[in-house]
């Protein structure tokens, strides 16, 4: 069953699965046609969710939709106050290509797990490869935050929550206790 939607400027807000619901857990499928009028929809859809709920990504099987295509939409804001601005960018059927050996903590959310935070291990960098909107063929690199988030993404598009991820439980946070944990680092971003 489709979930309720609001209609918002050139995307309608789109409902956001919660952690439990099946979708979440499934493997997305490939996009095969990304001119289709559907998955262009779906696209506008999703980055008008994003920007109104704030977020710095986006998956599709988290608005109930099992395809693989994302959205990264980097920005500070009072989650990630030192996130670099990155405008609203589709990725469609990613592929994480190489991954730098060094991994690094560092807090994750989500939109599906709301209220909780963690500390998750990721790799520092990453090359990838995806398609764009257009259908463009994308190969680059992501480094610390862009390649987290990229990274948390993906795993979406695999059934995995960043939960999966923890490597112990001393690493979840509710979102009052982190508030003051960032509240307290004075760190400039590099």
């Amino acid at each position: 069953m489709k979930e309720p939607t609001v209609k918002k400027h050139d995307g309608t807000l789109l409902q956001i699965a919660q952690l439990g619901h099946p979708v979440l857990r499934e493997k997305a499928h490939q996009i095969r046609d990304i001119k289709e009028q559907n998955i262009q929809q779906l696209i506008n859809d999703m980055i008008a969710t994003v920007m109104d709920v704030d977020g710095v990504g986006l998956a599709a099987p988290q608005v109930y939709a099992p395809y693989r295509i994302f959205i990264i939409a980097s920005h500070p804001n009072a989650r990630y106050p030192y996130a670099p601005d990155m405008p609203p960018t589709a990725v469609i059927n990613p592929n994480i290509l190489t991954h730098s050996d060094v991994t690094e903590k560092d807090w994750e959310g989500c939109l599906s797990i709301p209220g909780v935070r963690g500390l998750i291990p990721r790799y520092k960098e990453i090359e990838v490869e995806y398609l764009n909107r257009d259908g463009k063929r994308v190969k680059t690199q992501y480094a610390d935050f862009l390649a987290r988030i990229f990274q948390h993404e993906s795993d979406h598009l695999d059934g995995i929550v960043f939960f999966d991820r923890l490597e112990t439980t001393k690493d979840i946070f509710m979102e009052k206790e982190y508030q003051k944990i960032i509240a307290r680092k004075k760190i400039t971003p590099a």
